[in-house]
Formats: structure tokens, C-alpha cells, sequence
């Protein structure tokens, strides 16, 4: 691993950790924000996946991201599993960063530009996390891989064919 990601992974964990314990705290404060998008969070799932159980209270929820969000900082920053755990941060960040920060419903100016800023640097973490999840850290990732087969296997069809046309030419002249 080089150091740049050995140093980059643990600092850009550490806005989820700060967050997501703050969330734990003031879990119920948060859920009253956060209610307008988990209720339409949780219905859309309901449709999508019926059988899912997934809670309604928007505080349980709060908790939950906020659970998820440490689960996934942690192995983002000690590199176990990094691509899955910044997926899942970058998932969790969206409907926090819509629940929390919702800059267009403000009153007065100094809160909308408060809130404006948190959006687009939350914006900014999941362009971050974007990035670490199609890391592969310098090696092929599973297209490269994918399309490296599909070559091989062409490669190998057409030496195939050729070595058959050959021998059924071989065996025509013994025949003959």
C-alpha cells in the first residue's frame, strides 16, 4: 500500500467516525431533520423490497446510518475491504448529506450559506469516495479482467480453428 493511501484512507474515515458519534448523541435532535427523507427513503424501499425489514422511526434509522457509517470508517482506515467500505460510505452520505443540509429550505442567508457550504462539501467526501472505491491500488480491477479473458478466449477460438481446418486437411490427404 503506498503511503498516500496508507495516510489518505484513516483522514478521510475520520469525518464519518466524528459524524456518525454525534449523530449516536443527538440521534434524537437529527431525527426530526432527517424525518421528511426517511420517510420517503423507507417507502421507496417498501415498494422496491416488501419483505425488507426495515424500521420506520426515523431515530432508529439515524442510529443505524450512524452504526454503518463507523462500521465502514473503520475498515476504510485500516484498509479492510476499502472499495466495499467507501461504497458503503458514499451510500450512507447521500441521504445524510439530503437530510441534513438542505440549504434550499432555509430562511435567512447566513444559514442557507451555512447549510450550502456542508452540501457541497459533503459533495466533495463523495467524490472522494467515489474515487477510493474503484481504487484497485495499482492492479487490474475485475473489467480489465473481464475483457483480458474475452481476448484470450477469441485468441484461443481462432488458434482452434486453425488447427482444425489443418488436420482436416491432414486426414482429406491421407483419405485421398
Amino acid at each position: 500500500m503506498s503511503l498516500s493511501r496508507l495516510v489518505a484512507r484513516p483522514m478521510l474515515a475520520s469525518v464519518f467516525v466524528v459524524g456518525a458519534v454525534n449523530a449516536l448523541k443527538n440521534s434524537g435532535a437529527l431525527a426530526a431533520k432527517a424525518e421528511p427523507v426517511t420517510d420517503t427513503l423507507v417507502g421507496t424501499i417498501k415498494k422496491a423490497v416488501p419483505q425488507a425489514p426495515l424500521p420506520d422511526d426515523p431515530q432508529t434509522l439515524v442510529r443505524i446510518n450512524a452504526a454503518v457509517q463507523i462500521a465502514a470508517a473503520a475498515a476504510l482506515a485500516t484498509g479492510r475491504g476499502p472499495r466495499t467500505s467507501a461504497a458503503v460510505l458514499a451510500a450512507s452520505l447521500a441521504p445524510t448529506t439530503l437530510a441534513g443540509h438542505r440549504f434550499w429550505e432555509a430562511d435567512d442567508q447566513a444559514t442557507k450559506t451555512q447549510q450550502q457550504l456542508h452540501f457541497f462539501k459533503n459533495l466533495s467526501v463523495l467524490g472522494g469516495l467515489l474515487i477510493a472505491a474503484g481504487d484497485t491500488e495499482g492492479r487490474p480491477g475485475v473489467a480489465w479482467r473481464a475483457r483480458r479473458v474475452a481476448k484470450d478466449a477469441r485468441r484461443e477460438a481462432r488458434h482452434l480453428a486453425v488447427s482444425a481446418r489443418q488436420e482436416a486437411k491432414l486426414v482429406k490427404a491421407k483419405v485421398a
